[in-house]
């Protein structure tokens, strides 16, 4: 098992919002408010997914998204 995976061997993606959503789509908001995100700077670790991955595309330019290093 490597740092950056869970138990289940998933990785672990790191995502902090960089960008404000202010005047985006009421589904984009939503979306970052489903990821646990909100405000510019904010950061949450998620197992990766298929759905997360569609989640991740429709924000990407309101994103950053890493591999979280084990710790």
């Amino acid at each position: 098992m490597t740092p950056s995976t869970k138990k289940s061997g998933t990785p672990v993606l790191r995502v902090t919002q960089v960008r404000s959503a202010i005047g985006t789509q009421a589904r984009h908001r939503g979306t970052l408010r489903s990821l646990g995100l909100g405000t510019i700077g904010n950061t949450v670790e998620r197992e990766d997914s298929p759905q997360l991955q569609g989640q991740l595309r429709l924000v990407s330019r309101l994103v950053r998204v890493e591999e979280a290093a084990g710790g």
